[in-house]
């Protein structure tokens, strides 16, 4: 098969290819998109998997007909919005439009499986296979890692590694027992829908699993060493996430450095905001607290000086009392961790807690007053004021 005219990098964990300008797939030229976190995670191998299976569309000539399909399905769509609810001509273009539907949807999944069986005979059908599983498992989390690990960064003004943020947050064991939930349940219940444009993973697997396995051989690193210039190629898809030209002012930052350069100057903010609703609470009588969290979190601020409603109260209580114990516990020469996907950590020796899970802890009944109490004393924190963690700027003063 011809190369692309053009590969684009996303921001996703998918691949695909297409067909633009051109008439009916005449004088058209070949396009490719690769995801930068698909790489990361899938392993040399499986990553040619994929690419064979996508040089299988071109080689089926199924991106000649999807511009067709994608505009047909537009048409139909305008149409339908055109005539409202109310048109009874809007029925025979609605029943038109889910036969149409149901026929190209059809048509695309033995495309898909027809590709599949084009990649595994051409690289195995365990690299395939692999491919498929991390894929479907680990594409739905994908939003989840932008939102709550790289979106404050960002935020912030730093520019962590995105790739391989994204497998630390797949492998973090909260994280990756959702996806095994997720996938088991996918594989053991999958059943085909009329309007998905690709077959479930279970048939997808059974129709190949037959077919030769092929050798990965002795090393299948992450695919991204096929990458020259990995921090450059990341600078230029992050600036396609945020405003134009905000990408050149982000500062690189390591995964590492997350805790002291960014979440630390932020909790401390916080408890600035907080210190008078925090002053003479001590972390050996949160159990107290704990009791009616509602009601403390009414007490509070956010670093802006906003009071929170009814539904935020509980939330804002334990984010506050959570940013306290940790930088109380920094302050006392403790090791504050934050590993994307998993929970922040706080230990000092061998006492580790969840500082930001504490309040909920103890208001569940997960984590007892008496076990709290002795986690305290191991920590050497009993007996410290939360509400004078940071100094006020008239005690600094």
């Amino acid at each position: 098969q011809d190369m692309p005219a053009e590969v684009y990098l996303l921001a996703d964990v998918n691949a695909w290819v297409a067909e633009r300008g051109g008439i009916m797939g005449f004088g058209s030229r070949r396009v490719m998109g690769l995801g930068l976190p698909l790489m990361r995670v899938l392993t040399r191998s499986q990553f040619r998997a994929v690419l064979a299976h996508e040089f299988g569309h071109y080689h089926g000539g199924d991106t000649r007909l999807g511009p067709w399909i994608y505009k047909t399905r537009g048409a139909i769509g305008r149409t339908l919005q055109s005539l409202g609810d109310d048109s009874w001509l809007r029925v025979p273009f609605l029943w038109y439009g889910k036969m149409f539907l149901r026929i190209t949807h059809a048509v695309s999944r033995r495309q898909e499986f027809v590709a599949d069986r084009l990649a595994a005979r051409a690289v195995g059908s365990q690299p395939l296979i692999a491919g498929l599983r991390t894929i479907h498992g680990v594409a739905p989390a994908f939003h989840s890692y932008l939102l709550q690990e790289c979106a404050p960064l960002l935020s912030a003004g730093y520019r962590p590694p995105l790739a391989e943020g994204f497998q630390r947050f797949v492998q973090a064991p909260p994280v990756a027992e959702a996806i095994t939930r997720q996938l088991d349940e996918e594989l053991k219940t999958g059943k085909e829908d009329p309007y998905d444009t690709h077959p479930p993973l279970k048939e997808r697997i059974a129709a190949v699993e037959h077919l030769p396995a092929g050798n990965p051989g002795a090393e299948d690193p992450p695919a991204t060493v096929l990458l020259d210039d990995l921090p450059g190629l990341e600078h230029r898809l992050i600036g396609t996430l945020i405003e134009p030209g905000a990408a050149e002012n982000l500062e690189p930052i390591h995964w590492s450095e997350v805790v002291s350069s960014v979440f630390l100057p932020q909790w401390t903010g916080l408890l600035r905001a907080n210190t008078a609703a925090l002053g003479g609470l001590m972390p050996e009588s949160l159990p107290e607290t704990a009791a009616n969290p509602k009601a403390f979190g009414l007490r509070l601020r956010s670093p802006g000086g906003e009071t929170p409603d009814d539904g935020d109260a509980e939330g804002l209580a334990g984010a506050v009392v959570g940013a306290a114990l940790a930088v109380l516990l920094a302050q006392r020469g403790g090791m504050v961790s934050s590993v994307p996907g998993e929970p922040v950590t706080a230990n000092i020796g061998v006492t580790s807690i969840e500082p930001f899970g504490v309040l909920q802890s103890l208001a569940d009944r997960k984590l007892s007053a008496d076990v709290w109490q002795r986690q305290c004393s191991e920590l050497g924190i009993l007996g410290a004021d939360l509400g004078r963690v940071v100094p006020t700027p008239e005690a600094q003063s």
